[in-house]
């Protein structure tokens, strides 16, 4: 469903000019993944296909929002770049983990963090169009501190369970 809702998002946010209806539909998305992750570990219906699609979902979502907002923020073409970069490495290392060890590892608490970080910092300037300039950019530095953060952590997890296959 998360999917679904991305062009949505791109749409109402470029073709509308709508932002807070964006934003609403950027919610709802977020609010289907806590309600997904809650309903699957809460009646044990966790799978490696689940465990696999959600990030996959979340990152294009990101990806998405992120190239919406360069048409009133610039620099967003930072955290962008960042978040394309480490999701193609880590997504072709972890693929090569789950080739190697047949086990599917879920998200650990720092891409929680850091989803959670980025999503309130595209939230608000989604909500806040004339942020100033200074905030908005502590607000992005501080998003790609922590997905170069969450990146790291995540090359040294699979390259851990890589090296226990090798």
């Amino acid at each position: 469903f998360r999917l679904l809702l991305i062009p949505v998002i791109v749409w109402l946010y470029r073709r509308e000019q709508n932002h807070f209806l964006a934003l609403l539909v950027l919610m709802l998305s977020g609010a289907t993944d806590l309600a997904d992750g809650y309903i699957a570990r809460r009646w044990d219906l966790v799978s490696d296909l689940g465990k696999a699609l959600d990030p996959i979902a979340d990152k294009l979502t990101q990806i998405a929002t992120l190239w919406c907002l360069l048409e009133r923020f610039p620099h967003m073409c930072l955290p962008l770049a960042v978040l394309t970069v480490k999701e193609v490495f880590t997504g072709t290392l972890s693929l090569y983990a789950v080739k190697k060890s047949g086990q599917v590892i879920g998200a650990d608490w720092h891409g929680k963090v850091c989803t959670a970080f980025l999503y309130g910092a595209m939230g608000l300037h989604m909500l806040w169009p004339r942020i100033p300039v200074m905030l908005s950019q502590s607000l992005m530095i501080l998003s790609t501190f922590w997905m170069c953060l969450s990146g790291m952590l995540y090359w040294y997890r699979n390259y851990k369970q890589i090296k226990g296959y090798l």
